[in-house]
């Protein structure tokens, strides 16, 4: 069960310091630029997103500013408000449109059908059933659409290293079963992690996996900025590594995030 309150408010909350933090954050910006190309490089150029849980709207604008058609949903009404100041300062806002939308109800979205549903960092992590937003999904996405979606894995290597460091609890959050409690500017929100394998499983059979890669394997998290900030030039290093390390089967399974495209082929 979602408390989507909570979500509202701790979300609504981030909303003031999310654009800030982001473009201050080298990690953040090398992990969005990855993932903007996965998601140009699967959805057709020209054709429309769908976004869930978009956030303030930095990938929708880039994506809108990048020849896209983008309809980015929310529930959070800090985030809605972030995005709809974007669509005002788009030259393209007649191709930029936003809808308050939990990802329970995607079936209720506006503008359908589209070629591609997009959801970066964790957005999908609010869920404790991925199967409820696929069944949803599969009724706006086009037949032979495309979806890119980036959430957190159990396994985080650089979250497991701070057992060493006597943060027990940083270490195992991940692992617990039934999910973890997040604090969000104060606002404690329930957050779930999910295999590669459970992602494929939600899916379905309807979904071809196209390409399965990693992030912050090697690379520190965003969420570590102290590290990043004490160590620029080890940390650019090691986000090259990460780029060639992420895609390798095995490796592609554990992270701070996993970024997965897979082709929706509905069997007749």
């Amino acid at each position: 069960m979602i408390d989507f309150d909570a979500v509202n408010q701790g979300f609504s909350r981030e909303a003031e310091f999310y654009d800030a933090d982001d473009e201050k954050n080298p990690v953040n910006r090398w992990a969005r630029s990855l993932v903007r190309k996965t998601a140009t490089r699967y959805i057709p150029s020209g054709g429309s997103i769908l976004e869930i849980n978009a956030g303030t709207g930095a990938d929708a604008f880039w994506l809108v500013e990048h020849g896209y058609r983008v309809h980015a949903t929310d529930i959070a009404d800090g985030m809605l408000a972030a995005i709809g100041r974007k669509i005002e300062l788009s030259k393209h806002g007649d191709r930029f449109t936003v809808q308050k939308l939990s990802l329970t109800n995607l079936e209720e979205t506006d503008h359908a059908p589209f070629d591609g549903v997009f959801s970066n960092f964790g957005g999908l992590n609010c869920i404790p059933d991925l199967s409820v937003v696929v069944q949803g999904m599969k009724k706006v996405l086009k037949p032979g659409g495309w979806l890119v979606w980036v959430f957190m894995p159990p396994v985080c290597p650089w979250e497991l290293f701070q057992l060493f460091r006597g943060r027990a609890r940083v270490a195992a959050r991940r692992l617990k079963r039934g999910g973890a409690q997040a604090n969000v500017r104060g606002v404690p929100i329930m957050t779930y992690y999910f295999t590669a394998k459970q992602v494929s499983k939600a899916l379905g059979q309807d979904f071809e996996i196209a390409s399965l890669q990693s992030l912050s394997l090697l690379c520190p998290p965003m969420s570590m900025l102290g590290f990043i900030n004490k160590f620029p030039r080890l940390t650019r290093s090691l986000m090259r590594l990460d780029e060639k390390a992420g895609k390798f089967p095995l490796l592609n399974q554990c992270g701070d995030l996993l970024v997965i495209a897979a082709h929706y082929l509905p069997k007749p």
